[in-house]
Order: C-alpha cells, then sequence, then structure tokens
C-alpha cells in the first residue's frame, strides 16, 4: 500500500498545492492553468480577509440567490460581473486597439437579432419622443478612408429609460433599433431620441450589494452602436451623452472618454438634437497577415 505524501493532505499552509495537486495530468492544458491560478488567487483572497464562517455562508446564500434571479430574460450574474467591473475588464484584453480605432464597451443586456435595415435618414422611433436626435458621421479606417458596406446596428431606451424589450406592452416591437448600412461615402445619418439615464435592475441580490457598498445602480445616457465590415474588427460599443450626471461613476464602468460624444440643440425644424461620431474600424489580423 502506498503512503501519501505531504502535499496530498490538506494544510491551512499547503492549500493551494493539496487543491491543485487534484487536477488530473489528462486535464486540457488552458483549464489546467485557469483553474489552478482560480484556486491560488480565491485561497489568497481568503487568507488576506480571513474569511469568517459568517462570511462564507453569507457568501454562498448571495450566490445562490443571484442564481435563483436568472431566467430567460434576466442574467444577474453577468449583472454582477458588470457592477464588479470584470465584464469591462475582459472586454478591454480581448479588444485591444491601435491608437485612434473606436473603443469597445460592454454590449448590454438588450441587444436583439433581426432588426429591419432602414434607408439612410430614416426615423428608428416608432413611440413618439419630444427629444428628437439626428445621429450622423462617418464610418473609416484607421487612415480616415471611407469604408462602404460598413453595417451599423443602433438601439437605445426610450424617454422613459426603457428598451422596447422591457415594455413588449407598452412599445412597439423594435422601437429605437434599426440597422444601416454606409455607402461609398461611408457617411450614416438616422433619426432617433436623445437617450437618457436609466438604472440597472436593482431589485435582486446585485442591487441590495450595490446599496450595501453606497453606489448607486445609474448608467450614463448612451446610443448603443455595432459597426462590423468583413475585413475589420466589430466595434461593439456606446456613444455617451456629454454633461451627463453619471459619466464618472458607470454602475457598470462602461464610460471611455473616447466615447463622449457632443449633442447640440438644434433650433428650428422637427429636430431637437443632434450628435456626430465617427467611427474608426481596425483591420482584423487575419486580414493584415
Amino acid at each position: 500500500m502506498t503512503r501519501a505524501t505531504t502535499l496530498e493532505y490538506f494544510t491551512e499552509a499547503g492549500s493551494v498545492a493539496a487543491v491543485n495537486g487534484r487536477i488530473g495530468a489528462d486535464t486540457d492544458p488552458r483549464l489546467a492553468h485557469v483553474m489552478s491560478r482560480l484556486v491560488a488567487h480565491l485561497h489568497a483572497f481568503v487568507k488576506d480577509v480571513s474569511l469568517t464562517q459568517p462570511e462564507w455562508e453569507a457568501a454562498i446564500g448571495f450566490l445562490t440567490r443571484t442564481g435563483q434571479m436568472c431566467d430567460g430574460n434576466r442574467q444577474e450574474f453577468i449583472l454582477l460581473s458588470d457592477v464588479l467591473g470584470v465584464s469591462m475588464l475582459v472586454d478591454a484584453i480581448n479588444n485591444r486597439r491601435p491608437t485612434g480605432a473606436t473603443e469597445n464597451t460592454v454590449l448590454g443586456p438588450f441587444h436583439v437579432d433581426g432588426v429591419p435595415e432602414y434607408p439612410m435618414g430614416a426615423t428608428i422611433t416608432k413611440a413618439g419622443g419630444a427629444e428628437t436626435c439626428l445621429f450622423e458621421g462617418r464610418v473609416t479606417d484607421i487612415d480616415g478612408a471611407p469604408l462602404s458596406g460598413a453595417r451599423i446596428d443602433v438601439w437605445s431606451d426610450n424617454e422613459d429609460g426603457f428598451y422596447d424589450v422591457q415594455q413588449p406592452d407598452v412599445q412597439p416591437a423594435h422601437n429605437n433599433r434599426g440597422v444601416f448600412v454606409t455607402g461609398a461615402d461611408g457617411r450614416y445619418s438616422f433619426r432617433g431620441i436623445k437617450p437618457v439615464s436609466y438604472p440597472i435592475p436593482d431589485d435582486g441580490p446585485v442591487g441590495q450589494l450595490l446599496d450595501r457598498l453606497g453606489r448607486h445602480p445609474w448608467r450614463p445616457a448612451h446610443m448603443h452602436f455595432i459597426v462590423s465590415r468583413d475585413g475589420f474588427d466589430t466595434v461593439v460599443t456606446h456613444t455617451f451623452v456629454a454633461g451627463d450626471d453619471y459619466l464618472t461613476s458607470d454602475a457598470v464602468f462602461g464610460v471611455k472618454e473616447s466615447l463622449i460624444a457632443p449633442f447640440h440643440r438644434v433650433t428650428g425644424g422637427e429636430t431637437k438634437w443632434r450628435s456626430e461620431f465617427d467611427f474608426v474600424l481596425n483591420r482584423s489580423a487575419a486580414t493584415k497577415a
């Protein structure tokens, strides 16, 4: 009978080695690396804060309630990732681009597939709104050349801070949503409304955590964009309303200074606001090769 070595027995000092020593030799290398580092950092955290038994039980209860809030329309774990800044960090690591290229930010939970494609200049607002806004600009490569055939998928909340999918009995389908494709000049334009700031869902455990931490649940006003074209990195981003009260305290850390767009008052005519923003796409690695 073979006697176990010291590392096979769990001790406080040797906790990481004991757990990681059980990872099988045939485990996928990437999985083994990620899990072994997770164990190392997680055990270091527990030791650093001297986690108590009641605190551990409270954490398990919090994660249980977070899972129980998830369904086909709501993902409380993604919300947790958002408010801890993890979503933005993963996005930043996976979307590093050269200076001058438009930056990414979080997708958000309210994107919808199958949205109608409209001609340039069309209105995406189906349910009205007093603060009408003209959005326009260009899509170019990093050298400033206009890009034709760029697909621009846009969406925003309404003037009460709700997306159409949040109010299916109140708003018509695809309200404040549309898809546009650029021509040879690379220009885009469409009419919507000036977005407003709104709170993330705060009626669950994540909202309770924010309250305990003295943090608010608000997101600054923004218009969503997905800009894609063959041969270039897809940009998933927002343009934020300059001057919004929550730009420096976004609950999900989505604001980047380069994404703050001007919104100018327009006198005369039906459109009350105008916002111009240019998107600069970076050639994909495969195209560069």
